[in-house]
């Protein structure tokens, strides 16, 4: 039984072939491929695209994760797994542990209402009233479809850089995107940690076998 993961950008797929070989070498991972899908529920809503992926969903012969933010609530209710639902977990237990705020940063405005949304459930199952921080940083989402990768990721983390100064009880940040993920590692030097969600995605699915 082989672990399928629904992507959106073809980027992903070596992202999380590379995470595989270096997390759980050998496990058998499909990847689908599919940025159509995310094109249309930016221009018509997620509800275009329904029949669609419950067809792949129905289809894999296993467990199934959606690496894309936007269609996450909607994968999830046809049985997928969320990508960022383990990364929101774990941002509200540092919210509990720290009794500090979260702070959350999308590229893409469809993504803000389902990520805020998933950190609510966490937060609410840590029985915490975390206050959350939302910083948009939808311009540079253009650099990014247009494949420049390492600029999206450097602009991503000197944004962050400059937010974090304003919030002095910050618990954690929070990447809301997977494709935002290259930050990170950039950010390292911060007295806060900062979430990405493919590695904590994909090692909680890979437990799902």
């Amino acid at each position: 039984m082989a672990h399928t993961i629904l992507h959106t950008a073809a980027l992903h797929r070596d992202r999380f072939k590379a995470l595989r070989d270096a997390i759980a070498p050998g496990a058998p991972l499909t990847h689908k491929v599919r940025p159509d899908l995310l094109a249309t529920a930016l221009d018509q809503g997620p509800e275009a695209v329904r029949a669609d992926l419950a067809q792949l969903i129905a289809a894999a012969d296993g467990p199934v994760m959606c690496s894309c933010t936007t269609l996450g609530p909607l994968a999830e209710e046809l049985g997928a797994m969320r990508i960022d639902a383990p990364m929101m977990e774990r941002a509200a237990v540092l919210a509990a542990e720290k009794e500090g705020s979260i702070l959350l940063a999308y590229c893409l405005d469809s993504t803000l209402a389902p990520s805020v949304e998933l950190l609510d459930r966490a937060l609410a199952a840590q029985d915490r009233k975390t206050r959350v921080h939302t910083l948009s940083l939808a311009p540079f989402w253009a650099l990014f479809e247009a494949g420049q990768q390492e600029a999206f990721e450097a602009v991503i983390a000197t944004q962050l850089r400059e937010a974090v100064k304003s919030v002095d009880d910050l618990a954690a940040i929070v990447l809301a995107q997977a494709s935002m993920a290259g930050a990170a590692p950039r950010l390292a030097d911060l007295a806060t940690p900062v979430l990405a969600s493919p590695e904590i995605g994909l090692r909680a699915f890979l437990d799902l076998g």
